[in-house]
């Protein structure tokens, strides 16, 4: 005679698994409105717009920094406006960018005013770019921009630099010669992205 601890337990009901939580979808983005510029910058926003239309492209950067971007084809006309007209009389450097995924090379002019007091604070960003050639040949290829030696002095050097860093020619440049690199530099300008050091 058995006892009913000897009957077989019940079965227990299968576990089905919980279905996966839905991934919560992230909030929307809210549409970026332009920054808008301050009263003083965009003072002379105004004015170069109402000059040059659709030719400029004007960037706050921040606080007494504006940026300003033109064609080559423009990069001469818009930088004597803004020497004749805006008072920007002088450029604090001149310096490039390389761009190889988009065929272009950046040059930047950082420009201030020593004889207008209400600039003083204030850096005008002037970029425009050139295109870029994968096998330099600096001076004989279309890497060329117009030289501002002739708007403003003191891009002389920095120029200088460019072309031989970045393979930049300045066409009207009145001393187009390399600056720190030997004469007989014969490898890629040295600050393109592709540019190699030897043995490393």
């Amino acid at each position: 005679m058995s006892s009913d601890s000897e009957k077989p337990a019940a079965a227990k009901p299968e576990e089905k698994p919980s279905p996966p939580k839905p991934t919560p979808k992230p909030p929307a983005k809210a549409e970026e409105k332009p920054v808008e510029l301050p009263a003083f910058e965009k003072g002379i926003s105004d004015k170069l717009v109402e000059k040059f239309g659709d030719k400029v492209e004007v960037d706050f950067v921040k606080e007494d920094r504006i940026g300003i971007k033109t064609s080559k084809e423009n990069v001469h006309d818009v930088a004597q406006f803004i020497r004749d007209d805006l008072h920007y009389d002088h450029a604090e450097s001149v310096s490039g960018v390389d761009y190889p995924a988009d065929n272009e090379i950046e040059v930047v002019y950082h420009l201030g005013s020593y004889s207008e007091s209400s600039l003083a604070r204030q850096v005008l960003t002037l970029t425009t770019r050139a295109p870029r050639e994968s096998h330099p040949i600096p001076g004989q290829d279309s890497t060329k921009l117009p030289t501002l030696r002739d708007v403003f002095y003191s891009v002389e050097f920095g120029e200088r630099e460019v072309f031989e860093m970045l393979g930049v020619y300045f066409d009207g440049h009145p001393d187009n010669r390399r600056l720190l690199l030997p004469e007989d530099w014969a490898d890629l300008p040295p600050l393109r992205k592709d540019f190699a050091i030897k043995g490393r």
